[in-house]
């Protein structure tokens, strides 16, 4: 029965995102772990676009537990709410990109 329990285990959010302040140019990383590992489903999304795994925006996970975002040379426009989905679970924060005083 133990075993039919664990199987039935439902996903949470162990730590969520955390918002961040970058200057132009920085990278800017976020994180969400999740329990248990091998949730599938995941999403990255920036004020409602999804995002993908390319040169600027690296998608990564480790031991199918910790989900990481890493927004790379990042521009003004960038500013905005980053959304982790995995399934009905989400998790959300805020992007402030800071302009570089002259």
């Amino acid at each position: 029965p133990l075993l039919l329990c664990r199987a039935e285990e439902a996903a949470v959010i162990v730590s969520g995102l955390r918002s961040t302040d970058v200057f132009v140019g920085e990278s800017a990383t976020f994180t969400c772990e999740l329990s248990p590992p091998g949730v599938r489903n995941v999403q990255w999304w920036l004020d409602g676009t999804p995002l993908h795994n390319n040169l600027v925006t690296e998608i990564s996970q480790q031991d199918g537990r910790i989900h990481t975002l890493t927004l790379n040379d990042v521009a003004c426009h960038d500013s905005g709410t980053v959304t982790f989905r995995a399934g009905s679970l989400i998790s959300s924060a805020k992007l402030l990109v800071k302009g570089i005083a002259l």
